[in-house]
Formats: structure tokens, C-alpha cells, sequence
């Protein structure tokens, strides 16, 4: 099971902001549609960067007023680990657990694809658990 099926189940929805947003208008969207992280795209739509809670929290660290008017590219992340669709699960939960980081984009070349969740993760690994667990039954019940 990989990456593109979880997107195919969930939705490939990503929330984005142009490199030229405001820090104050990434919240925004991060509090009214209660997520994580937000994309920071190029003109073109080219990723450019990653704003999590996080960011935004060590910001606010370095600069108690103010920053919420400066660019998201102050605060945002610049070196993005992604995958692309054909990843598996395990290729995501390595880069999650070795970064400690809870977002991946997918991209395809450039394009933004969707992005996965430590959720999606956590979600995908229950599932095949539950699947496995049933076989085994099944197994053991046929004798």
C-alpha cells in the first residue's frame, strides 16, 4: 500500500499560500480549516516551502511582536522532504521518524500531488493491522 492510494482514499486537497503571503494570512487559513501545515507555493505553483505550527511557534520565539506582518518566507521551512506518489508507507514513516517532522508533500516532477499526514500514516498501519489480524482468523478458523 502506498502513498497514491492513500491519496486516492483521502483527498488530495492542500492548502497553500503564495511566497509573497503574510505570515498573518498562513494562520488564517491554518486556524479556520484547523490543520497543521500550509504549502508555500511559487508564482508558478512550484513548491517553495512548508509553514507548520511549529514554524510559527519558533517565530514567535525569536520576535514577540511584528512578525505576523512579515513574509511566510521568514518563518517557513525552505528544504522540503517530499515523496512522490509511487512511495510506500514506510518510505513516509522513515522520513517522518528520522526528520521529526509530521508533514510530506507528494509532488510529481514540480507538481503538488497532496500532501500526507502522520495521521494518514497511523490510519493506513491500523488498517492493514486490523486486515492482517482478519486473515489470520479466517486462517485459523478454515483449520
Amino acid at each position: 500500500m502506498g502513498v497514491q492510494n492513500i491519496l486516492d482514499n483521502k483527498g488530495r486537497t492542500v492548502f497553500s499560500v503564495p511566497k509573497t503571503a503574510k505570515l498573518r494570512e498562513a494562520i488564517a487559513i491554518l486556524n479556520e480549516k484547523n490543520i497543521g501545515v500550509v504549502l508555500i507555493t511559487e508564482d508558478n505553483g512550484k513548491l517553495a516551502g512548508i509553514l507548520s505550527e511549529r514554524d510559527i511557534v519558533r517565530r514567535s520565539l525569536l520576535q514577540e511582536t511584528g512578525f505576523r506582518d512579515e513574509c511566510v518566507t521568514k518563518s517557513m521551512t525552505k528544504n522540503v522532504l517530499s515523496v512522490g506518489p509511487s512511495a510506500s508507507v514506510d518510505d513516509v514513516m522513515e522520513i517522518m521518524t528520522n526528520s521529526h517532522i509530521r508533514h510530506v508533500p507528494v509532488l510529481d516532477g514540480d507538481a503538488i500531488k497532496g500532501l500526507i499526514s502522520i495521521g494518514d500514516i497511523v490510519k493506513r498501519k491500523m488498517a492493514d493491522v486490523e486486515h492482517e489480524a482478519r486473515e489470520m482468523r479466517n486462517y485459523i478458523a478454515a483449520g
